[in-house]
């Protein structure tokens, strides 16, 4: 768990998809919470999967978020919840979601209000380009952290894969679609540039 100190920082954990992204970041809010500190909780207005302001992992454990979408300004929003109460923490799931002029509004929270701001997302899309929040956060983190998956090959994953109803990996489309395992699927970058998806996927 990542502690207050005299330093803030900019922390980006990044994975490809069902690594534990959401259970990590809860597991640290409930450590801040354990110390008496107070967080803030922010997740992609966009995902909708588990309603909207919430922040929910595979095991089955949630929180309540607020939510960002491409124009809110994180730095004002923090400013605002400061005036009303000590933040200690910002914690923000879906971070690749973020745009550059967010990124950059989370690096002067860390900056000019020292509070140290926890990311947690994916690094590439289904067809392995970088999206705009990830990007940037790779570039100006302090510390950036891999949380591990593995393929079903053995290997690490680091690729997200679309798929289809059989299973057959996706090459075109929307960057931007939500889903779960029914349409995504976490492969290393060997199986991914052969499309090679799995047996169960097969």
């Amino acid at each position: 768990m990542v502690g207050v100190s005299l330093m803030a920082k900019l922390y980006f954990h990044y994975s490809s998809m069902n690594a534990g992204k959401s259970t990590a970041l809860l597991q640290a809010n409930h450590n801040y919470g354990e110390r008496g500190m107070s967080t803030m909780l922010f997740t992609a207005k966009l995902d909708d999967r588990d309603g909207v302001g919430k922040i929910r992992s595979r095991i089955g454990i949630g929180h309540d978020a607020m939510v960002f979408g491409p124009d809110d300004d994180l730095l004002g929003l923090v400013k605002v919840e400061q005036g009303k109460r000590s933040v200690d923490c910002i914690l923000i799931d879906e971070a690749q979601f973020l745009s550059k002029a967010q990124v950059d509004q989370l690096t002067k929270v860390v900056d000019e209000q020292n509070i140290p701001v926890l990311t947690y997302g994916i690094r590439t899309d289904f067809l392995g380009e970088t999206f705009e929040g990830s990007r940037y956060l790779m570039a100006w983190s302090d510390e950036i952290k891999e949380i591990k998956a593995i393929c079903h090959c053995g290997k690490k994953a680091t690729m997200n894969a679309r798929v289809d109803s059989a299973g057959r990996m996706e090459t075109e489309g929307q960057q931007i679609e939500i889903g779960g395992n029914e349409r995504y699927v976490s492969l290393c970058r060997s199986c991914f540039s052969r499309g090679d998806t799995g047996p169960s996927q097969s």
